[in-house]
């Protein structure tokens, strides 16, 4: 409905009407009820000694009151109660009780009414009765009270229950509204956690992918670099190092093939599905992606452990870099995810002593704790001597080794040490 009160080009009811056809029912009604008591006016103005006119117009007045009804429900009964001693407005009492009953006028406003209709029309009935009758007053009694009971009960019982019927579907209507906006509200949460966990298992790809490709591209690099410089005073060592390179190239490519094959993977089967009342919330989302996210992009079940540390470190090693490993207490089998993240921290510290650090001796320390592992990448300040390789960054190493870790709920601490190297810390809970 529009502010001019037009639907769909129509103009809309008029007056206090809720809609057309009410408005169209109780001009037709107070049409009936104005002439019928505009024909009851006639004995009316015999009786009072009126002119018939003055009746028939009194008669027509009180009969068309009946047209605001809704408005003005107790003006209407007030009216019906008024006039009955005119025995005129039949039509107009009983619709008006039932329209009062119906309303939502306070009961006790609603039975005060009704008993003063009640009494109203048995004092009425039994004045015109007992003269007209011949029979004892008994029987005069019982026809004026079921008269008055007649024409007041059936009304009021019957507005009553339209009422409370009206009222019952007025709340079901509530309801459903609500419901359907519970619904709404719910399907936009869920759409709001899907497109998070689209955004999270996109950042989860793109770590694993810079993770995989920088180290070994790194790599690749520093060892092109060392090919070129040794490739004419050195054809052993030169050839040597193509070889490493072209290992590293292929490792690069294995891991990648690996990559994608996951991703290209069709899905599991879903668990049952969840009633809507019961939604997991996002931090149990959230819990659920960080520790078994990656695993299922990237193949946690194959993917690098602790024990290839000693291989990572190795390679550094083949590309010139002095690199030092030292482990504390006794290793034990954690779970994949644990292993995964301390891996990929080592190795993109490695890899960013590869780009910024060249010719710097590292230490690459591990140590297993009572509920957590710890590992430590430092390096010292660079010798001046190594030629930079020359490789890009984009800042994102840093970040993805702190969303790794901060994810399985460790710490992570990196920066600059006092003796113009760097440091990148980080502890897991084995838990």
């Amino acid at each position: 409905m529009t502010e001019t009160g037009e639907v769909e080009g129509r103009a809309g009811p008029p007056l206090w009407w809720a809609r057309r056809r009410d408005a169209v029912w109780d001009v037709a009604l107070g049409g009936v009820s104005a002439v019928e008591c505009a024909w009851e006016g006639v004995p009316f103005a015999a009786e009072a000694g009126l002119p018939t006119t003055v009746g028939v117009l009194f008669g027509f007045v009180v009969g068309a009151t009946l047209v605001l009804r809704r408005r003005w429900p107790i003006a209407v009964v007030l009216v019906g109660i008024a006039v009955s001693p005119a025995a005129m407005g039949f039509l107009l009492a009983v619709v008006g009780m039932y329209t009062l009953a119906s309303s939502e006028v306070p009961r006790r406003i609603t039975a005060t009414l009704a008993s003063m209709s009640l009494a109203a029309t048995f004092v009425v009935m039994y004045m015109r009765t007992r003269g007209d009758v011949e029979a004892d007053p008994t029987l005069v009694v019982v026809l004026s009270v079921f008269v008055a009971v007649a024409l007041t009960v059936p009304p009021v019982l019957f507005g009553l229950y339209i009422g409370a019927r009206r009222r019952l579907m007025e709340s079901l209507q509530e309801r459903a509204d609500s419901l359907e906006r519970e619904l709404s509200l719910l399907a936009d949460r869920a759409e709001e956690r899907a497109e998070w966990a689209r955004t999270e298992e996109r950042t989860r790809i793109a770590r694993e992918m810079h993770d995989v490709v920088a180290h070994r591209v790194s790599l690749m690099v520093v060892h092109a670099a060392a090919l070129e410089a040794v490739a004419v005073k050195d054809p052993a060592r030169a050839a040597k190092n193509a070889a490493l390179v072209g290992d590293m190239g292929r490792q690069a490519l294995t891991e990648l093939r690996e990559m994608l094959g996951v991703l290209r993977a069709p899905p599991k089967p879903a668990p049952a599905p969840v009633p809507a009342p019961d939604l997991v919330p996002v931090a149990a989302v959230a819990a659920a992606g960080g520790a078994g996210g990656a695993g299922a992009v990237c193949g946690v079940e194959d993917g690098p452990s602790l024990g290839e540390l000693e291989a990572l470190v190795g390679q550094s090693r083949a590309a010139g870099m002095a690199v030092e490993m030292l482990v504390h207490g006794e290793g034990a089998a954690y779970a994949a995810d644990v292993e995964q993240t301390a891996f990929r921290v080592v190795q993109e510290a490695l890899t960013n002593c590869h780009k910024h650090a060249p010719g710097a001796r590292v230490v690459v320390r591990l140590a297993h704790r009572a509920g957590e592992v710890a590992m430590q990448v430092e390096n010292g300040p660079c010798d001046g001597k190594s030629p930079e390789p020359g490789l890009p960054s984009g800042g994102n190493g840093l970040v993805g080794m702190r969303e790794r870790v901060l994810g399985l709920g460790g710490v992570f601490v990196s920066g600059p040490t006092d003796a113009g190297g760097f440091k990148v810390s980080a502890v897991l809970p084995t838990a």
